[in-house]
Parts: C-alpha cells; structure tokens; sequence
C-alpha cells in the first residue's frame, strides 16, 4: 500500500507550510512516530511525526519549498518491493504537491482519514517517549547516541543539543533553566558611556529596488494587523515614575531577573484587580480568561515578529519567570516555539523603549482585548504638589482596548492601579 503524506495544519491560522529540512531519506525506514521533516509554521519550526510504518518512497515537496496545507509532500510505501512503484507514481502526477488534496489512486478509499492525517505535529513528549530538537537528532545519529535514554534539558523534558553532546563526552551537562539576564529587553540603564541601539535588520542585506517576498511570519503578521482593522480601538496613555523599580532592578539584576520579568509581572498582578482588561470579544459576549498569559513581542531576526507567552505569569515568581521568559526568546529566535506558547496570549506588552522610543500606539492583536505599549524610562524635571522642582525618572505607557470589551474608565483604573505598583510597592514583586 502507497500512502501520501500531506502538509499538517500546525496551528490554526496555517494555510501554507515550508518544508525546513527532511530528516528522512528515500528509501530510509520510518518507523509510527517518529519524526520525518521538520515544517515551517507561520511562527515557528515543527518537527512532524509519521501516522504509518513503512519506508520513505519519494519526496514531493523538496526541502526549501511551500506547499499548501493538506497538499501532498511525500509518499510512504508499506514495503521495500513498493518503493519503485511510488516514485513512478509521484512522477506521473508532478502537479499534485500545488494542488489541494487528493487520495491517491493507489490508496483505499477510508485509507486517510483527513488531508492532515498523514503527519501530526508532535508534543513535547508522547507516550512517554522524549522529544528531540532536529539538531539534537542529528547529533544523535552522527554520534552514535540513544535518545531514548536521555533526559532533556529543554523545556518539558525535550532533548536539546547540549544533552546529547554531553551524553557523547563532548561537552559538560546542561544545567536546566539557569538564570541568565535576557539582552532582548532592559531596564533602565545609567551607561558610562553611550551604548549602540540595538538593529533589528541587516540593511546591506537588503536588495535595493528589488521586491521581496515576505516569509511565513511576515505573511502571519499581515494577516493579523489586517484582522485587527475590524476592530473599534481606543488609545489611553500614562506617565509613571519608575525611580523604585529601576532601584529593584538593580538589586536583582545579578539573579537573573530582568526588566520584561518585572514589567510582566507588575502588569500580571493588576491585571488580577482588573479581569476586564484581560478578557476578550467573542460572538456570544465578553470572554473572561481563567488566566492571565503574558504575551511579549519579540523581533525576529528576518523580518517580522513573534510573542512568547508567559503563562499563569501572576502565580510565578519573579525568578522563574525570568527564566521561563529567557528560554522563551531563546527558542523563539530559533524557530522552536510550540502553538501554545505563542498564541494563548490574554495580555500582550510591547516595549519599544529598549530602542529608545518616547511613546508610541501597539495595534491590538487578534483574539485579546488590550495591549500595552511601553516606551522608555528618562530623566525628567518635574514639579512635586508643593511646587518643588526635582529629577525623576518617567516612562510613558499606552494602552490599546477593544472598545467592544473595556471602556475608557476601565483603562484608565487599570493604568492607575499598574503606576501605584511600580511606584510605591514594586519590592512586592519578588515575594
């Protein structure tokens, strides 16, 4: 029996997948689960695992190259005596991987149950088997190491690079989750001298008078902010004085909290006082979130950008936060993100302050009901109510609301009660 393999939906919003790499041959064995390409989402890089045993016959859709989903990729042949009759059917019908699914003439009807079905994205773990990052397995294999007896250092137990090159004598073991300082995001600093803004894109590498066509998370954030325009927004803005925080920030800045930890959390706990701000529209009413995730936009190196999600980040501490959030970043950088760990965002944060910008408007992201913009923290002369000038240093945040959900009261009590935070009892952060 010939099975196609088809183009899986990773997430809800795919229409299309790019093939990273085939970390099966033709020809080679594949065995049920386990992993046989690795798919580029609109956000992120899958690895995919077979539905059936048998042997990779032919490749359709060749790595570097998109196709649709429920398109066919690949044909799967139930023994070695079929591989040939694969490859002569794959070269019969050389249009099929660009149109949309068929079953194949050599398949029984029934034989796949949906397009997707040939592949699904794998978990972190699946019955009780670890998952590997595809650089991982292929150090495994150059190495000669069994990934079934490590133990993953990645996030929920996925085994990474470092574990199987530790495993070979390479290299010393991981150590898991250690706190590091996270460069993407910082808080205020009093440089000795003037530091270099950050780049976000290689501008010689930009082919000039040339049109470029935009890459899966481009294509995901057009549709996104083009979604976004349906909806009736309204921007409110507020000055905070952040003298206290940024006193905090230095104090644990060496344990590896970072200023996006903190602002994360400030905004988590407030948003406990104001579950309307983190609610959203939804055809039968307002939807009330049961927690309180923190999305925060990343810039990918490439164009386009991503948000990881802290979850649950009002019941963590402010140290394992930071960390979850640096391995976030850092997977997210490497296209290595889970569909839950960017898309289940209740509350979003954009600090566009780290590029030193004053204030600025977010454009609200599909599915929540508000979003933060944060622009940077400086020195400023300001009168206190006696009339007395001084120095503090302010940051300006506006918020972006679905006037569907919240209105301008509601926004305005949320920014009070987040400025009260940062204010005058930031130190309650790290309890």
């Amino acid at each position: 029996m010939i099975r196609e393999v088809f183009m899986p939906a990773l997430s809800s919003t795919m229409t299309e997948g790019k093939i990273v790499s085939w970390v099966k041959s033709p020809g080679d064995k594949v065995e049920k689960g386990e992993t046989v390409v690795v798919v580029e989402s609109d956000k992120a890089d899958m690895d995919v695992e077979s539905f059936y045993e048998g042997f990779l016959a032919t490749i359709i859709v060749a790595a570097g190259d998109v196709a649709p989903v429920g398109a066919a990729i690949a044909l799967v042949a139930e023994t070695e005596a079929e591989i040939e009759k694969a490859q002569q059917q794959a070269s019969s019908a050389p249009a099929k991987a660009a149109t949309a699914p068929a079953q194949s003439s050599a398949t029984p009807a029934g034989a796949i149950a949906s397009a997707p079905a040939a592949l699904q994205e794998s978990p972190n773990r699946r019955n009780g088997r670890s998952v590997a990052s595809p650089r991982a397995r292929k150090l495994a294999k150059e190495l000669k190491v069994d990934l079934s007896t490590l133990q993953g250092s990645g996030p929920h137990g996925r085994i990474v690079a470092e574990d199987v090159e530790a495993a070979a004598g390479k290299v010393k073991a991981p150590a898991i989750q250690q706190p590091v300082a996270v460069p993407a995001f910082s808080g205020p600093p009093a440089p000795t001298k003037p530091a270099a803004a950050p780049s976000v894109t290689a501008v010689a590498a930009v082919p000039l008078g040339q049109v470029m066509p935009m890459n899966a998370l481009q294509n995901a954030v057009v549709r996104n902010m083009t979604a976004s325009l349906s909806v009736p927004v309204f921007h409110v803005g507020y000055t905070i004085t952040t003298d206290n925080l940024d006193k905090l920030y230095k104090q644990v800045k060496s344990k590896g909290v970072t200023m996006t930890g903190l602002l994360a959390k400030a905004v988590a706990v407030t948003l406990q006082k104001h579950p309307l701000l983190n609610a959203c529209y939804v055809d039968a009413g307002i939807q009330y979130r049961a927690d309180i995730n923190i999305a925060v936009a990343v810039a990918m190196d490439g164009g386009g950008l991503i948000t990881p999600v802290i979850q649950k980040a009002d019941q963590m501490d402010i140290y394992s936060l930071s960390r979850t959030w640096k391995d976030l970043v850092d997977r997210a950088r490497s296209k290595q993100l889970q569909p839950a760990e960017y898309n289940t965002g209740s509350f979003t944060l954009s600090n566009l302050g780290m590029f030193g910008v004053d204030k600025f408007d977010a454009i609200l992201p599909p599915g929540q009901g508000s979003i933060l913009a944060i622009g940077a923290s400086r020195s400023q002369v300001v009168a206190n109510e006696e009339g007395l000038i001084g120095v503090k240093r302010q940051m300006q945040v506006n918020i972006t609301c679905d006037h569907r959900v919240i209105y301008g009261a509601d926004a305005a009590a949320f920014l009070q009660d987040l400025a009260k935070l940062i204010e005058t009892n930031p130190q309650s952060l790290t309890l």
